[in-house]
């Protein structure tokens, strides 16, 4: 951003007024406030479904085009799907061991329990899409996706290239034109954070305390950690690396993350550590590297799980283990289309909500933390994005001495 402290202030003052507009018994105000909150909500859902399946197809449609690389891409994409699916699954582990509480947001939409009920079984029924626009119109948030993820491997295997290029700049071009107008909507945020927290804080019952959103965040977090110093490091165990000597190399790296929050930013400080420090070729890492930037989203899934779920949870809709499952798939899916939105993950999360017609005035109670969140996040997919391009590397050069040894 160019002015980021005059953005801070902003987002202080939309705060503040939020906070006055909850406590305040002047309805204009609270009127002001809800207003803000519907008008986002309707944004939310306007382009939510649309940009989670062009950036699936964009991303799966976008890298492989040389047939030399099929066994690169084929592999970063077995191992993108692998750590973001277990990313998810030890968000799901914590989730259910921690059992983050309700905060008891009240809703005038007393209909919200049966409503979402019903159509998530829905979902479950309509998983494969049998109307490519009912689908979008319906909000079926599982057909979409399912939907999204044929369309894009489909585009890959056009052969003729003439077609596959010009259908492949179709879809980006679409989803550059969403991508703008998210950036408008996110450029009015302040606006939207004044009515969620206004909103929310007249909601939240009073005698209740606010324990559920300390285990909400202390869930998050340690999904992150965990995914971080105990899974991936497995991960390249399984692989004969060293995670010692990885996370040195990728030091320089991980902390530019943290501290920027943007692994597109951090890309550069990426490819020359792992390709000087440790040693993967640069016909690997500048094609793996790229691609995971765009798709690999490991704390995205972690993020997007635990919010969507504990959002449900404190709406009344009750939290089963078959929704646990289902989710953990949903995450997954909607982190790697998580590709080019900007405040990705609690964008997404809250577009997922909205096209369940879930509230998520909850999400502004959430957003004020959502920073260090966001820290955490970043740093992850970029040691994760460092993890996958080892791993290939690894597999390309035993491919290679196994085929001097056939020789």
């Amino acid at each position: 951003m160019k002015y980021p402290w005059k953005r801070l202030g902003l987002y202080g003052l939309a705060m503040v007024g939020g906070v006055c507009a909850g406590l305040s018994s002047s309805e204009w105000l609270f009127t002001l406030a809800h207003f803000c909150s519907e008008a986002f909500i309707r944004l939310f859902r306007c382009v939510s479904l649309p940009i989670i399946s062009l950036s699936l197809i964009v991303a799966l449609s976008r890298y492989g085009e040389n047939r030399s690389l099929n066994a690169i891409w084929k592999r970063t994409l077995m191992y993108v799907l692998t750590t973001t699916l277990l990313a998810v699954t030890v968000s799901a582990i914590l989730y259910y061991l921690i059992a983050p509480e309700r905060v008891q947001v009240l809703t005038a939409d007393t209909h919200v329990r049966t409503l979402v009920a019903g159509s998530y079984l829905k979902y479950l029924l309509q998983i494969i899409p049998d109307n490519a626009l009912g689908i979008f119109i319906e909000n079926q948030v599982l057909a979409v996706l399912v939907l999204s993820f044929m369309v894009g491997m489909a585009i890959r295997g056009i052969p003729d290239p003439v077609v596959r290029t010009h259908i492949q700049r179709f879809f980006e071009g679409l989803h550059s034109i969403l991508s703008t107008i998210i950036r408008y909507i996110i450029a009015g945020l302040p606006l939207g954070l004044f009515g969620f927290i206004g909103v929310g804080i007249r909601g939240i019952n009073a005698s209740v305390a606010l324990q559920g959103m300390g285990a909400y965040f202390l869930v998050v977090v340690l999904a992150n950690i965990l995914q971080g110093t105990l899974v991936l490091p497995l991960f390249l165990l399984w692989k004969h690396q060293n995670p010692l000597r990885v996370f040195k190399g990728m030091l320089p790296a991980l902390s530019i993350a943290f501290f920027t929050k943007s692994s597109v930013g951090t890309l550069p400080v990426t490819l020359q550590q792992v390709e000087h420090k440790l040693g993967v070729k640069p016909q690997v890492g500048q094609f793996v590297l790229p691609l995971c930037t765009t798709i690999n989203m490991n704390g995205c899934g972690t993020f997007i799980f635990t919010t969507v779920l504990y959002v449900m949870h404190n709406q009344g809709i009750e939290i089963t283990l078959g929704m646990m499952l289902a989710w953990i798939l949903i995450a997954t899916l909607a982190a790697i289309g998580n590709a080019g939105v900007p405040m990705g993950c609690f964008f997404l999360s809250a577009s997922l909500l909205s096209s369940m017609n879930v509230p998520v005035e909850l999400m502004g109670m959430i957003l004020p933390i959502y920073s260090v969140i966001d820290m955490l996040e970043t740093a992850l997919n970029v040691w994760s994005d460092s993890c996958v391009t080892l791993a290939v590397n690894h597999d390309m050069q035993m491919n290679s001495h196994a085929c001097l040894s056939d020789c």
